[in-house]
């Protein structure tokens, strides 16, 4: 018989900090790059309308992780979170069953972490104004990590108590308007993803995008033309072409992989960022099995793992 130590949301947030799950995502970019951390593409099994399971697969650091998480958007009105899931992590080795974690709150750190890191990496080095487009679970997150590396933000929802409780009880302000949030010079989008919110002509020149919210089929939150506008990059190509926001515009033959380049490359220092003061950056991020598993194992080393409860298999 073996034992697995369960992490609860609260015991993953406890043990990752927004700064360390920064530093985790960009080490996990790196070693992707490499090809020392590796994964195939996620699997969505969907049932639309109501929403969409997901299977996450990841191996690296000596470790094998499965992430089996869900997106319901039409569950808070019942009362349920939009995100469920757990995160399976395992010896790399022998295969036993090591911990258990809730995939959600390793979620909503990946992805503020991958969020403002695009946002560091790729913004302009004057950037001043930073804004979250989406108060929900992950653009709380994204707004978080931002000022945990002490930058200023807003934050803008469609529904602004939402964005007022999220300010109050991060310490930002609420943007005066969708219009002021969406022309900050690092701008995070984490919505739905149903209805585009920058139009052909709509990103400034110089401006950083991150766009997490579009992670699946028919879903975008950049028109094509705006897309063609910008300096491309993304987490993974063949996720971001099949269920990401660049998705619509590879189909319709606007975006190519060669007009796109993998973070991870920039990270490891073998492709260009930014290259000038002018350019529109535009991040599209599908979510990596690989970050979650970088989050999971920051959460292992920091955790009091005596303290947990454990599931004995």
């Amino acid at each position: 018989m073996s034992a697995a130590v369960v992490l609860d949301g609260a015991a993953v947030e406890a043990a990752v900090s927004p700064e360390r799950a920064v530093e985790a995502v960009r080490e996990a970019f790196v070693a992707h790059a490499h090809g020392e951390w590796t994964m195939p593409p996620k699997v969505y099994v969907t049932n639309y309308p109501a929403g969409d399971f997901r299977a996450m697969p990841a191996l690296g650091g000596g470790h094998a992780l499965l992430k089996w998480i869900t997106s319901f958007p039409g569950n808070p009105v019942r009362g349920l979170p939009t995100v469920t899931g757990v995160v399976l992590v395992s010896d790399a080795l022998t295969g036993e069953l090591r911990a258990v974690l809730d995939a959600a709150s390793v979620t909503a750190l990946r992805t503020g972490a991958a969020a403002v890191l695009a946002a560091e990496v790729l913004g302009r080095a004057d950037a001043r104004t930073a804004a979250v487009v989406g108060a929900g679970v992950n653009g709380r997150a994204a707004a978080r990590t931002f000022l945990a590396r002490g930058r200023s933000v807003v934050l803008w929802d469609v529904d602004r108590g939402r964005a007022e409780q999220a300010a109050a009880k991060l310490g930002c302000d609420v943007a005066e308007s969708l219009e002021r949030a969406l022309a900050a010079d690092l701008l995070v989008t984490v919505t739905p993803g149903h209805e585009v919110l920058l139009h052909e002509g709509a990103a400034r020149p110089g401006q950083h995008v991150s766009l997490m919210g579009a992670d699946g089929p028919g879903k975008a939150e950049v028109s094509g033309p705006e897309l063609a506008r910008a300096h491309l990059f993304c987490d993974d190509w063949k996720q971001a072409s099949h269920g990401g926001e660049l998705a619509h515009a590879a189909d319709a033959g606007i975006v190519t992989q060669d007009d796109v380049t993998a973070i991870g490359d920039v990270l490891a220092g073998t492709a260009r960022g930014r290259e000038n003061e002018q350019e529109i950056t535009m991040f599209d991020s599908t979510g990596l099995a690989i970050q979650d598993l970088a989050i999971a194992l920051a959460a292992l080393e920091s955790a009091d793992l005596d303290a947990l409860p454990r599931l004995v298999l």
